[in-house]
């Protein structure tokens, strides 16, 4: 995962230091090459054990592990800058013509694309796989945009068998996790993991013995803090014009790997997405005859 990726999913979270630390660091991180931990300390205006709690936070064991990680990434942001050097950034106004607005659209849309999936390690996603095929029922909650990203998930898994429930009423939602149990999934996405009612259906659930999984923001929140597995979207917060869309597009992509990856995974679970797209198919012929 990108440091730099890291830092920009956590910077809304940050403390006055460790926002000083953030802010340097983003804003000119080829002088980290050159800086010891004291001296980053000095042009930051922050002490040097903030320094060392700052690298922690972000998992790192400590300075000189943080400084290698930030010209890894500086490394390879220098070849896809090479790669992609066409690319158009900024940001859609209502001057911009049809052909901008679509140029900047995809262009926002990738760089969500390309962090969610930096953000994501590969063993959450199999662990959160176990979880969904192994579970009796499933939960799939969420308020607004997110709760559109649920009811996809909940079609796409009943397509394959699953017992999966989305319902865009966090009443109906407490309810029914108020009746789960060991055994039973709820499926939590929020995109701040901050959500009252997310929270409050994810605590009912680990009340009842139920398992967790969470989409939420990069770091710690009320959601993912309940959850037995943490997975992470990412939006761009400046861009708010765009911002629904592209936590969307960033969520959609979770879950498009999870339905993928348990297709994949089971001969049986082919075998039903081929029959239930086989009648839907047969089904649509019949009306247009």
């Amino acid at each position: 995962m990108s440091t730099f990726t890291k830092i920009k999913a956590i910077k809304d979270s940050l403390s006055q230091s460790e926002g000083k630390l953030a802010g340097f660091i983003l804003n000119s991180p080829n002088a980290i090459r050159e800086l010891s931990s004291q001296e980053l300390a000095n042009v930051a205006g922050v002490s040097q054990s903030s320094v060392v709690k700052f690298t922690q936070k972000l998992g790192y064991k400590g300075y000189p592990t943080f400084k290698l990680a930030v010209m890894d990434a500086l490394n390879s942001e220098a070849i896809n800058n090479e790669q992609h050097n066409e690319h158009l950034h900024g940001k859609i106004t209502l001057s911009d013509s049809l052909e901008q607005l679509a140029a900047k659209l995809l262009s926002s849309k990738t760089s969500v694309l390309n962090e969610t999936k930096n953000l994501n390690e590969t063993k959450p996603i199999e662990d959160a796989v176990g979880l969904i095929k192994s579970a009796k029922r499933i939960l799939i909650c969420g308020l607004g945009g997110s709760a559109l990203v649920g009811y996809d998930f909940s079609y796409k898994l009943q397509k394959i068998g699953y017992s999966a429930i989305a319902n865009a009423d966090s009443h109906a939602q407490l309810a029914l996790a108020a009746t789960f149990g060991k055994g039973d999934l709820v499926f939590a996405i929020s995109e701040s993991g901050q959500t009252h009612e997310v929270v409050e259906i994810c605590q009912q659930a680990k009340q009842c013995g139920a398992n967790i999984i969470s989409l939420t923001k990069y770091g710690k929140n009320p959601v993912s803090n309940l959850a037995d597995i943490n997975l992470y979207s990412v939006a761009e917060a400046d861009s708010l014009r765009l911002s629904s869309i592209l936590a969307r597009t960033a969520q959609e992509f979770i879950i498009d790997i999870l339905f993928i990856a348990i297709t994949q995974s089971s001969r049986q679970t082919r075998k039903l997405l081929e029959k239930t797209n086989s009648i839907v198919s047969d089904y649509r012929n019949s009306l247009e005859r």
